[in-house]
């Protein structure tokens, strides 16, 4: 009996104790539940930024095959006295010392002749960016283009605006400086009177206008963004001037330059800015097709 009344007071109290044990449990599961959503809800809210493409090119062409032998041949008149060893190796060029060919390479070519003079020169640059969370290999690539145009200190294109006429006392037409030397300045013609056209030169006398040369200059239509570069030396009594046209382009992530200069043997003579552009800008424009195949 006394075993019975013992058993009989012990239950409510293990029945209590494994309530609480269970509230407990429910308490602690509800709240590794909200950690476990709070965890997933993080995740998921952070996102780093994607990192910058890469640039289009990955690797660069050998400099000394990129032109064809034809183009090459143009550009570069061999001497009359050369033997078939000796044009190809004018043809085939020096290449460059590069450290990492996929990153910088170039190539040289020289002609002579008893005549002149003839220099080339194709360099490849591919730009990368180390840092692309920050910048594209692309947008490296144009930031190293816009510093070497600024080093160029290319005039800016645009028409030049004519300059104004300084106007004379009292608000009346402008007087004329009289020329140096004190002679009086020819009387400009009176209001509505019409100026006589100017007389034409006489047959067989007269000569067109030369054509005007065009300088350094920012190229439209070449690669993405190109620039040109024209410089003439000096003229000496002894020296012939050289000419040196350079013409930068960029397409993607790399940068190409390609220089060509003509020094002629005899003092006075000129080489022509016009012929030697174009032979650049045409060797620029199929370096630029080259790229893109």
């Amino acid at each position: 009996m006394q075993r019975k009344a013992a058993v009989r007071r012990a239950l409510p109290g293990i029945a209590m104790l494994t309530a609480l044990v269970a509230g407990v449990a429910g308490l602690t599961g509800c709240t590794s539940g909200n950690d476990g959503g709070s965890k997933t809800d993080s995740k998921a809210g952070d996102s780093s930024p994607a990192p910058a493409p890469a640039g289009k090119y990955r690797s660069l062409p050998a400099p000394c095959k990129a032109t064809e032998a034809k183009r090459l041949k143009a550009m570069l008149p061999a001497a009359a006295g050369l033997t078939d060893e000796q044009r190809t190796q004018l043809y085939a060029g020096a290449a460059d010392t590069s450290y990492d060919a996929d990153r910088h390479v170039g190539c040289r070519w020289t002609a002579q002749t008893p005549e002149e003079t003839r220099l080339l020169s194709v360099g490849f640059e591919r730009v990368v960016s180390y840092d692309r969370a920050a910048m594209s290999d692309d947008d490296k690539a144009r930031q190293v283009y816009v510093r070497r145009l600024t080093d160029a200190h290319l005039p800016f294109p645009g028409p030049t605006a004519s300059p104004t006429p300084t106007p004379a006392p009292g608000g009346g037409t402008p007087a004329a400086t009289p020329p140096a030397g004190g002679a009086p300045a020819a009387t400009p013609p009176a209001t509505g009177a019409a100026t006589p056209p100017a007389a034409p030169p006489a047959a067989g006398t007269g000569s067109p206008a030369p054509t005007p040369e065009l300088g350094s200059r920012v190229l439209e239509g070449l690669g993405s963004e190109a620039y040109l570069e024209d410089k003439l030396s000096p003229a000496g009594a002894s020296a012939a001037q050289a000419r040196t046209v350079r013409v930068v382009f960029r397409t993607s992530n790399v940068i190409v330059t390609v220089e060509y200069s003509v020094q002629p043997s005899l003092p006075g003579t000129v080489p022509p800015a016009t012929e030697t552009q174009e032979k650049v800008r045409q060797l620029a424009q199929a370096l630029v097709e080259r790229f893109n195949d």
